[in-house]
């Protein structure tokens, strides 16, 4: 890429708009996407750099590296699906060959090639991504939805008999890992501290670096621990995957899967208890039975997608993108928040989109996101669970006094303080035992054990959902 004082169309430019703070701009009059003008609000600076140069950007990362920021929709699909111009690959990058990223940097955990998936293009992706998949799908749908609605159940326990809780540090932020150590074959305890390092490791901070390390060090210790003595668990199935992946690469895969997940996950819930909260027009939808929490999920998708940015691809050639001049091995970040609010696409970005997951919340092309399903339904279960429990619950202070933390790569709720009738702990029901089987049904299959872990409850115990939450809208 050239430098920042010869970035295409900066020339005559060097001066920000007037309504941007000028120290969100770095050399040349080229906005820096790291900082806290940037993350004081991100989707104003990409709506004002979309203003000026179109539907890509040129930008600044973390130690004014230059890069190209992707705005539009269409560019963002052109980027996406073609990876022999725009490669997964990092060592592309010429500012990483160049020694300019070095292991203390903020992007490298991030950034440094490794051998997963998500590095990868052609025939070793596929090898890669086969293998994730195939072990994906070997998830039982109906277990796991129990699995989540228990471990919500638990969080819930913890803080009903208050009458008042933060959604976020109390719930939103916990159930994803909750879960996705439960489905990788992780003791429960490991969760807290690697909410703590997931986050931190997402946001690029000055202690990301230590942070990547602990999580890598837990993960270690799972693989050696799943190589001795397998379980029903996605560490297992990729150890024993006929793709033959070494410890290191089902190591890599495990941090990305279990980071992707949380992040996205926890974000997402934060952000659809939000709108489910306080936004009229929700509620009103759901109360008339015009949208459904599925509707609403998707709905965030497309409004707040859980990653605002990913870093990213490196272009394997020089090449034109968006009326720019793209330098080999430049690296382009994807705005995908930016991109599912581009009027080409969407008109009127006000309009609610219901039954349309054309967004690019969980990216697209070969690298989208092969999780999104358990994303979706960890966010509208969970979520779900909670409406059950707390049938009148409200927010706790005004909206206007919610504020968002930003990352390069995320926006996140600090806080969602509500309040509820407090209720009494639900303590998990016996079930009885059943009777012995007749000899003759010996060879009958018997449901799985996360099937048997949550017994369902009696039928006179058992609410509906739809009517707990269609009575809450009503008291609204």
């Amino acid at each position: 890429m050239t430098p920042p004082d010869e970035h295409p169309r900066t020339e005559t430019a060097t001066a920000p708009p007037p309504q941007c703070p000028a120290h969100a701009y770095g050399t040349g009059g080229v906005a820096r996407l790291y900082g806290p003008a940037a993350e004081a609000d991100p989707m104003g600076l990409y709506e004002q750099l979309r203003e000026r140069y179109g539907a890509v950007a040129p930008v600044l990362l973390h130690g004014d590296l230059p890069a190209w920021l992707v705005l539009g929709y269409r560019e963002n699909l052109d980027v996406m699906r073609t990876p022999s111009r725009f490669s997964r690959d990092s060592r592309n990058w010429r500012d990483m060959r160049e020694g300019k990223l070095p292991p203390e940097h903020p992007l490298a955990p991030i950034s440094t090639w490794q051998p997963i998936c998500a590095f990868a293009d052609g025939q070793v992706h596929e090898r890669w991504r086969g293998a994730i998949n195939d072990s994906i799908g070997r998830f039982d749908r109906r277990g796991m939805r129990r699995h989540i609605t228990r471990f919500a159940g638990q969080l819930v326990d913890r803080f009903c008999t208050a009458g008042k809780a933060d959604l976020v540090d109390d719930f939103a932020e916990h159930l994803p890992m909750l879960v996705m150590t439960q489905l990788l074959g992780m003791p429960e305890e490991y969760g807290p501290r690697l909410v703590k390092a997931a986050r931190d490791m997402i946001k690029g901070t000055e202690t990301a670096v230590s942070s990547n390390a602990y999580v890598q060090e837990t993960l270690r210790k799972l693989v050696v621990r799943k190589r001795a003595d397998p379980g029903p668990d996605f560490t297992s199935w990729l150890l024993e995957h006929p793709s033959e992946l070494t410890d290191d690469e089902v190591q890599q895969h495990l941090r990305l899967v279990l980071i992707a997940a949380y992040e996205t996950t926890a974000n997402l819930i934060a952000n659809t208890l939000r709108m489910v909260l306080t936004d009229p027009r929700c509620r009103a939808n759901l109360a008339g039975g015009h949208m459904t929490l599925p509707d609403a999920v998707e709905q965030i998708l497309w409004d707040e997608p859980p990653f605002t940015t990913i870093l990213g691809r490196w272009a394997t050639q020089d090449t034109e993108l968006g009326g720019h001049k793209i330098k080999s091995g430049d690296p382009l970040v994807l705005g995908l928040a930016a991109a599912n609010l581009d009027t080409a696409i969407r008109p009127d970005p006000t309009a609610p989109v219901h039954g349309n997951r054309s967004h690019l919340a969980f990216s697209g092309g070969a690298h989208e996101c092969p999780g999104q399903d358990i994303g979706r339904a960890i966010a509208d279960t969970g979520i779900e669970a909670l409406l059950t429990r707390l049938p009148d619950i409200r927010l706790a202070v005004p909206e206007d006094e919610l504020t968002w933390v930003s990352a390069l790569m995320s926006r996140h709720l600090v806080e969602l303080p509500v309040e509820f009738t407090p209720q009494q702990p639900q303590p998990m029901p016996v079930p009885e035992l059943p009777a012995p089987a007749p000899a003759a049904d010996a060879e009958e299959p018997v449901g799985s054990a996360a099937d048997q872990e949550v017994p369902a409850l009696p039928a006179a115990e058992r609410r509906s959902w739809w009517a707990s939450l269609t009575r809450w809208l009503r008291r609204r």
